[in-house]
C-alpha cells in the first residue's frame, strides 16, 4: 500500500474510503493490506454498513480467497449493526437463497450465521 493510500485510509472517518480501497484493489490486495483496511473499517464504521458491503463484495469476488476476511467482516457487521439494517442482506448473499430451509444446519456449523439468524428471527426455536 502506498503512503498516499495509507494517508487516505487514516483520514477515513466512516469506512467508505476503506471500502473503496478494497473495491479498487481487490485483484492485487495482499493479506496484510486487507487486514489493515478491515482494521480501519472496524474502527470507524459505526453501523456496520461498510463491513457488510465489503463482506458481500469479497464473497462475490472470490469466496475462497477471501474467506477469512469475509468471516471477520461479517462478525464486525453483526457487532455494529444494532438496528439490523444491513446484516439481513448477508443471509441470501452469503448463505444462499435457501438459507431459511437450511437454518438449523447452518446454525450448527457457522457461528456468524447463527448470530445473524437469532438477531433477525429472535422468536425462532434455533
Amino acid at each position: 500500500m502506498t503512503e498516499e493510500e495509507q494517508r487516505r485510509l487514516a483520514a477515513d472517518t466512516d469506512g467508505l474510503a476503506a471500502y473503496e480501497h478494497i473495491a479498487n484493489h481487490v485483484s492485487t490486495i495482499d493479506e496484510a493490506d486487507l487486514a489493515m483496511v478491515i482494521d480501519r473499517i472496524e474502527e470507524v464504521d459505526i453501523n456496520g454498513q461498510f463491513a457488510v458491503s465489503a463482506a458481500r463484495y469479497l464473497f462475490a469476488t472470490d469466496s475462497e480467497r477471501f474467506a477469512g476476511a469475509v468471516n471477520r467482516l461479517i462478525a464486525i457487521g453483526i457487532e455494529k449493526d444494532r438496528d439490523r439494517a444491513y446484516i439481513g442482506s448477508l443471509l441470501q448473499s452469503i448463505y444462499g437463497a435457501d438459507y431459511a430451509a437450511r437454518a438449523a444446519e447452518l446454525s450448527a456449523s457457522d457461528d456468524n450465521f447463527r448470530r445473524i439468524y437469532k438477531r433477525l428471527y429472535n422468536q425462532s426455536p434455533l
